[in-house]
């Protein structure tokens, strides 16, 4: 948690002024049982109106300057609160963009939203309670034992026992409880997963009839939730009917000492009325600082988990050079022996994999599903980097290239096409922020996809989250477009034309090898017909390098470049 106040430096203001004012109003609440002894012994007691008048109206100012000294504290707190969160959230979210897709698929998006989500959330509620009470509850405890001492030392040591319980429960039940509610957290982290994977996949559920199924695998994950929730629920349940126990207990001790002390002469009744006020204050009191270990005790197990995503680094190193002649070189993409694996117990993705790509030329891979094409798409993009071997773009090692330098040399068309809440035009223009209309339209035509404009009404034309308006075919043309609009000296294709017809995927071919830029082009794809006029193709099984050049030389010498053209052709 101390690790996170730095999100405070900017609110040192705020974070003086809100419990300042708080033990202000805590000073005024303190100030009440001895103005009501005083009506009682003085004005009560001697039967003077005035007197009781002149308390009252000591009351009233007492109760209204509270109660503007409270809602100041309020504001302060608050703000202090919301900026917090608003900075951890903005550093949480930076961070996160600076993950490879290594640290991405191991930690998983649903814990990251989680964690950005619900558990910053909590953080900022906590801080608010924090600044509001964790120094007005212990200063009115304190508070009225010192008043109950001033007023009777013997009855004041029944308060000094009361709270010296109440700290030991509190001690223990926090210490017990912190556990649960991180396991807790963690159980929501895997609920949300799966309610994530259903919401995306929920057409491969149905068309498999697996509902059922899901249905029941979330009630076990949300039944092991509520179990972890209810078992740190109970625990944090103690914690107030102890302190009623044993706060009435004191009372009930006070009452019995007070009467004593009265026959004896040594209290009035005024007295045993503040100090049963004191005794009640700090019930009060403690009912609401069990609140706030409550929630302080949920902050501090977020806290964990979101300085936890902090100490994630990416394990690719960014910090290269700037990529100075790049365009120079014989062959702008080099693979020299390059393997890879996603983590360092599994089995290799790609193995000893080496091909030169120039300017001007167009690269087909092809393989079966899991063969490792889309590996080499990330390997050229430096999504990831390569296990053994080396990975050059315009004669340098990759990562010897800066990344934002690398990015825009590049551009890659994933499977997946991903369009974003907006307009047309603002997706066309995320390569390309400076592009005018007339190269947005140009890119359009090269990617087969001018009509779907005309026909939604134009580039101001809205697209939903996830381009859910558009077909499959028609969301992956405009991703096509949106990676020609920034004109990369590589072009990237992963199987980006799979929801095309072989006429639309003809034409875009056809189109993007007329580019006035003329980039070189990585064309992976699954049918053959797809890179049969690739100057050379890649062929890939299970991750090896089985076959490597035109498609007539792979028809005579590549038996599974063969088997895969029969089984679409024969």
């Amino acid at each position: 948690m101390s690790e996170l106040l730095k999100y405070l430096k900017d609110y040192k203001k705020e974070c003086i002024l809100a419990p300042l004012f708080k033990m202000l109003e805590a000073a005024f609440e303190l100030t009440v049982p001895l103005v009501v002894a005083f009506m009682i012994d003085d004005g009560i007691k001697a039967s003077s109106g005035s007197i009781i008048i002149k308390g009252f109206v000591m009351l009233v100012a007492l109760a209204i300057t509270g109660l503007v000294v409270s809602c100041t504290a309020q504001y302060f707190a608050a703000k202090a609160a919301t900026g917090f969160s608003k900075s951890l959230r903005h550093d949480l979210f930076s961070h996160i963009l600076s993950f490879g897709f290594s640290e991405i698929d191991g930690i998983g998006t649903s814990t990251m939203i989680n964690r950005m989500t619900t558990d910053v959330n909590i953080l900022q509620n906590g801080v608010n309670m924090f600044l509001r009470l964790f120094l007005r509850s212990p200063f009115i405890v304190i508070g009225a034992m010192v008043m109950a001492f001033t007023i009777d030392v013997k009855s004041a040591l029944i308060f000094a026992g009361v709270i010296l319980a109440l700290s030991i429960a509190v001690a223990v039940i926090t210490r017990c409880n912190i556990p649960l509610l991180k396991a807790a957290q963690k159980k929501l982290d895997d609920l949300l997963r799966l309610v994530r994977e259903n919401l995306t996949g929920a057409r491969v559920v149905r068309a498999f009839t697996l509902e059922d199924e899901q249905i029941s695998e979330f009630e076990n994950h949300n039944c092991e939730l509520t179990a972890k929730q209810e078992k740190a629920g109970r625990i944090s349940g103690l914690l107030n009917p102890l302190t009623y126990v044993i706060i009435n207990l004191g009372i009930v001790v006070l009452i019995y000492t007070g009467n004593r002390r009265l026959q004896d002469g040594a209290l009035t009744k005024g007295q045993i009325v503040a100090l049963y006020n004191y005794m009640s204050q700090i019930l009060l009191e403690l009912i609401k600082f069990a609140n706030l270990i409550v929630t302080l005790n949920k902050s501090f197990a977020s806290a964990a988990r979101v300085k936890s995503l902090f100490d994630v680094t990416s394990r690719m190193d960014i910090s290269g050079t700037k990529s100075a002649g790049v365009h120079d070189s014989e062959n702008i993409i080099e693979f020299k022996n390059v393997s890879f694996k996603y983590h360092d117990n599994a089995d290799e993705a790609v193995t000893d994999i080496t091909f030169s790509l120039r300017r001007g030329e167009t690269l087909g891979i092809i393989g079966g599903t899991g063969s490792g094409k889309s590996t080499v798409a990330s390997l050229i993009m430096r999504f990831y980097d390569a296990t053994s071997g080396s990975v050059l773009v315009g004669g340098k090692d990759i990562k010897d290239i800066d990344i934002d330098s690398l990015r825009r040399l590049a551009g890659v068309v994933m499977q997946k096409p991903i369009l974003f809440e907006g307009t047309i035009r603002d997706n066309l223009k995320w390569g390309n922020g400076k592009a005018s209309d007339e190269e947005l339209l140009k890119a359009c035509d090269v990617a087969v996809c001018r009509e779907v404009i005309d026909d939604k009404g134009g580039l101001d034309a809205s697209v939903e989250a996830g381009g859910r308006n558009f077909s499959g075919g028609q969301r992956q043309r405009l991703s096509i477009a949106r990676v020609l609009a920034a004109k990369p000296s590589v072009l990237i294709l992963d199987d980006s034309a799979s929801a095309l017809d072989y006429m639309t995927d003809k034409k875009l071919r056809e189109n993007i090898s007329k580019l006035d830029n003329n980039p070189a082009v990585v064309i992976i794809a699954q049918r053959t017909v797809s890179v049969s006029g690739c100057d050379n193709i890649l062929v890939l099984d299970d991750g090896q390098q089985v076959g490597y050049g035109t498609h007539e030389q792979l028809l005579q010498t590549c038996d599974v470049y063969k088997e895969i053209y029969s089984s679409q052709y024969e």
